[in-house]
């Protein structure tokens, strides 16, 4: 497996209405690098996160969906890999679902 830094692991934030559900019992969505295992996901999110601690990380891989051009032409979406990360009850909410 490739050395992932912990900057490349968490690509962005999911924004759905579960999501932001979830994010009042302090569980938050990302999409992460396909390649990541939970442990990295765990360090990643309290390294980029200030007075964060994680409790509990989930993951989802979503195979890409079949698509067509025409008749004839057939190709695939991107997989992807979704992370729920549960925090502590102690610890600060993350800024970037707040307002939303």
């Amino acid at each position: 497996m490739a050395d992932i830094k912990y900057y490349d692991v968490i690509l962005k934030p999911v924004v759905t209405e579960q999501s932001m559900a979830d994010s009042a019992d302090k569980k938050y969505t990302f999409l992460v690098n396909p390649q990541a295992n939970k442990t990295q996901i765990k360090e990643a999110v309290e390294k980029m996160f200030d007075g964060v601690k994680v409790v509990k990380v989930n993951t989802l891989n979503a195979q890409g969906k079949t698509r067509r051009a025409n008749r004839t032409d057939e190709g695939k979406t991107a997989k992807i890999k979704k992370a729920v990360v549960k925090l502590s009850e102690d610890s600060k909410d993350i800024e970037i679902f707040q307002g939303l």
